[in-house]
């Protein structure tokens, strides 16, 4: 095709990283590299990779001309594990500098970069904060890996004929099978409820439980990220993306336990990574008896998100505007007429 492009897509095997692989898989005028430590574990005709980008001689090894040299996108979907934002900023701001310091003297044919990041450069998880959040809206102190890439990327940049973009979703759910998915902690957290015969308790607080939410569906978030990088006026600039429509957990809630077939009890507000601390024999014994996914229901993967996610503390409405994209919006296909 004469604009067949080809994608990048470094953290190929995360949430964001499937999905966009996944749509690309569907484009007829995409081809994909996968870059990830192991073997996407989903069916996708995308060019596999196996690369640690903690590691930066990983990443000058890997990321050579033979393997990735025919990329025109870079999506940069990488995230270190955990979730102790400050603690693991130089980690993230690791990932992106090794991996694309390593890669960029590779693709000459390059024509964009976007960067992942999320509402948590507005400081949504140390409070609250002014919303709606715009793309504008100042930095909170640092440290924030958010500020030290997108610092990195527009560095890279600079003289280069390629354009960059930001994507900032707000509580991105879909299906992965990575640990930063909020609907993997719920899940894990109402059956072992269920398991002990409890209700579906919320464990937040009443002022949480009753304000109003917004969140991003990673396939359209997939989608945006490909509108942008492709769309000329998306260039140098950042892009809220949210569904467009608000929730409030007291009324998802009682639908979250009618799915798992259980009674919806009351707000009590609880820490789930200790209540989680002592509960991996009684969800190994879960895993054999309907035949899960190995994964521990303790560190990030069951004890912690919903408290990260948003669920447990905030009080306040975390909406995030997304008026930047009207002057655009109808080359979004969601939005009009796909260009």
């Amino acid at each position: 095709m004469a604009d067949e492009k080809v994608a990048l897509v470094l953290g190929g095997t995360g949430m964001v990283g499937r999905n966009l692989v996944m749509l690309l898989d569907t484009l007829e005028d995409w081809e994909t590299i996968a870059v990830s430590r192991r073997a996407p574990y989903f069916e996708t005709g995308a060019r596999h990779v196996a690369c640690d980008m903690a590691d930066p001689d990983d990443c000058r090894a890997r990321l050579s001309a033979p393997a990735i040299g025919d990329a025109t996108h870079v999506f940069f979907c990488g995230h270190a594990s955990g979730i102790r934002w400050a603690e693991k900023a130089h980690e993230d701001a690791d990932l992106f500098r090794n991996s694309m310091d390593a890669a960029l003297p590779n693709l000459p044919g390059l024509r964009h970069v976007c960067l992942m990041q999320g509402s948590k450069y507005y400081g949504r998880h140390l409070g609250p904060f002014r919303t709606p959040a715009r793309e504008e809206d100042p930095r909170h102190m640092p440290p924030n890996f958010y500020y030290s890439q997108q610092d990195h990327l527009m560095e890279l940049s600079e003289g280069r004929p390629w354009g960059w973009s930001c994507a900032r979703p707000h509580i991105v759910a879909g299906y992965a099978r990575t640990d930063l998915n909020l609907t993997k902690p719920i899940a894990v957290y109402a059956t072992i409820s269920r398991e002990l015969g409890l209700p579906l308790r919320y464990p937040g607080n009443e002022a949480a439980y009753r304000a109003l939410h917004c969140a991003t569906d990673v396939e359209l978030l997939a989608r945006a990220l490909v509108w942008m990088s492709t769309t000329p006026e998306c260039a140098g600039e950042a892009f809220n993306v949210v569904n467009g429509d608000y929730f409030r957990w007291e009324n998802v809630w009682p639908r979250i336990a009618d799915c798992f077939g259980m009674e919806c009890g009351p707000v009590q507000e609880i820490n789930l990574e200790l209540m989680m601390a002592d509960k991996e024999p009684l969800w190994n014994e879960i895993v054999a008896k309907y035949g899960l996914i190995e994964t521990p229901p303790t560190s990030s993967s069951a004890g912690t998100p919903p408290a990260s996610a948003g669920p447990r503390r905030r009080t306040r409405t975390p909406t995030s505007s997304v008026t930047r994209w009207t002057p655009r919006c109808p080359t979004f296909p969601v939005c009009g007429t796909s260009a």
